[in-house]
């Protein structure tokens, strides 16, 4: 090999060369001073001078990826001897003296020409993770002279979405598997929960809160199992990361219908449900017997309410002023891509209510009773007749006296016989003034015949 012309040129090809040879190079070319002496007079001084020797050792370091980083290599007695270092994994000889051997332009050397133990300080920008390992500091004594540093390159967990599974669809009664992948230093470890913290069934008998591993399995699926479900990657270095995979679980649309059988008289207003499970979301509609769709209008008003899970919701129809037309058979119908399903409701019509209980949903209108006047030869005799408006709860003076009659026929062991005898009395008491009012009716129609 024909030799170098200077010794730029040697550093050029110094990362082609193994250690030793390099070093040899260097050491001929004038980059690293000989370590013995020059002449008579060198010979003599460095005999009685003290060889040199390293004052402190190298500090393992740890380091974000990113980060920068300064490793410390202190001698002292160094004289014409040079230091240098070298990333030991690699087998590169980074840093001789003040000159940087490497071309990895992340890495620079400086030395405190002030410090009496003089430090030599290796510069790394921008950590990444491949500059991990031992770094060695070397003083080209006849025998070298050596130490090592560690330098630990610690990376945040980053998930690999290409391999990692996305947002699923599944049928009802199928298997799913859930894949997470993460990268990191050191490896990351991967746990799976659900985005609403309730439990995740991995089969029938196994329910757990959290899963660890890079794989979730989950057997014959759900509807209960739909949602989201997170990865979760940790390994110390902060941020952990996490993955969000949303669970779809199809199902052909049913239905549970609260109250098939349902009473009304006419002149009220009405609501007809049905509660329906689907997924996807359901198309739903109301029809009647002819099986034509209810459209919206002054007569009826549909709705449908999402519930929770986002797989329920109740359909609703309202009907105003029912009339003797509106009674029959409603059907609630539900369709989705998996299949449709329906259910009836019987309307019917029904009586008044005959009491008017206290309520904070129902307005009441209060109604005052106009009397009337009748003369009779014992005197004036009143009737009250009460006037309701229509559709309006209404009660009867009379039917309230025979409902009022037929509860205290009722029998029981424990009543109060004064309270029989009270009622009793006043029974006597009312039919009386009853019978009395229409005697003196007929009085005061038939009298003036005989006159």
């Amino acid at each position: 090999m024909a030799p170098f012309d200077s010794a730029g040129a040697f550093l050029m090809m110094a990362t082609l060369l193994p250690v030793k040879l390099l070093l040899v190079g260097l050491l001929a070319h004038g980059v690293v001073g000989s370590p013995g002496p020059s002449s008579n007079t060198g010979m003599v001084a460095n005999a009685v001078l003290e060889d040199p020797e390293f004052t402190d050792v190298i500090e393992n370091i740890t380091v974000p990826a990113g980060r920068n980083v300064k490793l410390a290599c202190s001698v002292k007695n160094l004289g014409s001897y040079k230091v240098a270092w070298m990333h030991f994994e690699q087998s590169a000889i980074l840093t001789v003296h003040n000159h940087v051997i490497t071309r990895n332009p992340r890495i620079s050397v400086t030395h405190d020409k002030h410090d009496k133990h003089k430090t030599w300080f290796l510069h790394i920008t921008n950590v990444q993770e491949e500059d991990k390992g031992r770094y060695m500091c070397q003083i080209n004594t006849v025998t070298a002279k050596t130490q090592f540093g560690y330098l630990h390159v610690v990376v945040p967990p980053n998930i690999d979405d290409s391999v990692s599974s996305s947002d699923v669809i599944v049928r009802e009664g199928a298997n799913v598997t859930l894949r997470c992948k993460a990268t990191g230093s050191p490896p990351p470890s991967i746990k799976w929960k659900r985005d609403d913290n309730t439990k995740i069934a991995i089969t029938r008998n196994n329910i757990v809160l959290e899963w660890e591993g890079d794989v979730l399995t989950l057997s014959r699926v759900s509807r209960y199992d739909m949602g989201a479900y997170l990865c979760i990657a940790t390994n110390g270095v902060p941020p952990s990361v996490s993955k969000r995979i949303k669970v779809s679980v199809d199902f052909p649309p049913m239905l549970w219908i609260p109250h098939q059988l349902v009473g009304i008289p006419v002149g009220y207003n009405v609501t007809l449900e049905c509660n329906i499970e689907a997924h996807p979301t359901s198309l739903n509609y109301w029809t009647r017997e002819n099986d034509q769709m209810i459209h919206d209008s002054q007569k009826y008003k549909t709705e449908t309410v999402p519930g929770n899970p986002s797989y329920k919701s109740v359909m609703r129809l309202h009907i105003g002023e029912v009339q003797h037309s509106d009674y029959g058979i409603y059907k609630c119908i539900a369709k989705n891509p998996r299949g449709e399903t329906d259910g009836s409701i019987r309307l019917y019509s029904s009586s008044p209510p005959t009491t008017i209980p206290p309520s904070t949903t129902e307005s009441i209108t209060t109604t005052v009773p106009s009397t009337r006047v009748y003369e009779s030869p014992y005197g004036l005799s009143t009737m009250s007749v009460n006037h309701f408006d229509k559709g309006i709860r209404y009660q009867s003076d009379y039917n309230q006296v025979d409902r009022s009659e037929h509860k205290s026929s009722d029998t029981s062991p424990n009543r109060d016989r004064s309270v029989d005898e009270s009622n009793e009395i006043n029974g006597a008491t009312k039919s009386f003034i009853r019978w009395t009012t229409v005697f003196a009716l007929m009085l005061h129609i038939f009298l003036p015949l005989n006159q």
